[in-house]
């Protein structure tokens, strides 16, 4: 766990702030279909109807994610207690684990190559920012 001290607290959050906005971005791009949703999801969103539920989904769950780093990071103020926050930040440490693995298993080799780094680098990111003490 002293490895993750190498990463300071305000690095995390700031990074993780910004992969989230970018990755709320590209889901858009996804539902706007600038990017077409074949690529996404490891190749099996069936229809349009499936598309927008998931992206939709995604996008909720970035902004949640959002939402919890910069209270975490005193951005904006915390409505919910810390340790609820931390709660959050685990569940977030293991979607992005198990997401780490499905990414490895996508049909598309870009999703592999350009997401599974990106979710491992989100877990370690969010494994940094929720071992950081409360002032």
């Amino acid at each position: 766990m002293i490895m993750f001290k190498l990463i300071s607290f305000r690095f995390a959050v700031n990074a993780q702030a910004l992969l989230i906005s970018m990755v709320i971005v590209f889901h858009l791009l996804v539902i706007s279909g600038i990017i077409p949703y074949t690529i996404v999801w490891a190749g099996r969103l069936q229809s349009t109807r499936d598309m927008l539920l998931f992206e939709s989904i995604s996008i909720l769950l970035n902004m949640v994610l959002l939402l919890v780093v910069t209270m975490k990071g005193s951005y904006i103020a915390a409505v919910v207690p810390q340790k609820v926050l931390n709660a959050i930040l685990w569940v977030f440490i293991v979607l992005f684990s198990l997401n780490t693995i499905g990414n490895m298993m996508a049909k598309y080799t870009l999703e592999t190559i350009l997401f599974t780094p990106l979710t491992f680098v989100s877990a370690i990111l969010c494994l940094r920012i929720v071992m950081e003490k409360a002032k």
